[in-house]
């Protein structure tokens, strides 16, 4: 398994595979403003020369200090609970320790039991919000909080 950043042609390819691994229509999420225009972070997992896992990330600035974002992470199906998210978070999380983050965040809807138990898994807090997407639209915001020695 190998981690790497992320090219035109593996974004490609995610427009091509989200759905399927998603389980249904998501290719929304895979907007092109995560490669081109915030993609410094976004990063592939390989298996031989096969992608098996994508996470777009990136840092944003913030009052108490950057913060590493990560919008969405995905894994082929046939690699699920092998350990491919965990590698691609430790990668994004050392990234943005380099990139002076202060800590991570991500959020998920509300029920979606799967995103919730791996963040938890990697040591993330979970909070129930409110209102997050608008209203009656409650998520499910994780953060954890980064060191200079930070890792998965």
């Amino acid at each position: 398994m190998q981690t790497r950043s992320m090219t035109k042609a593996d974004f490609d390819r995610i427009v091509e595979v989200i759905d399927h691994w998603w389980g249904g229509p998501i290719g929304t999420f895979a907007h092109p403003i995560f490669f081109y225009e915030l993609g410094h972070h976004a990063l592939v997992c390989d298996d031989a020369d096969e992608m098996i896992g994508f996470l777009l990330g990136f840092v944003i600035p913030s009052k108490s200090g950057a913060v590493g974002y990560v919008h969405l992470c995905g894994i082929h199906p046939d690699y699920r609970r092998r350990g491919v998210g965990r590698v691609l978070y430790q990668h994004f999380s050392q990234a943005c320790v380099a990139a002076g983050c202060t800590r991570l965040k991500a959020i998920t809807t509300h029920g979606n039991e799967g995103s919730i138990r791996f963040h938890i898994a990697l040591g993330w807090r979970a909070k129930e919000v409110d209102d997050y997407a608008g209203p009656g639209r409650k998520r499910i915001v994780f953060t954890r909080e980064l060191t200079g020695s930070s890792a998965m």
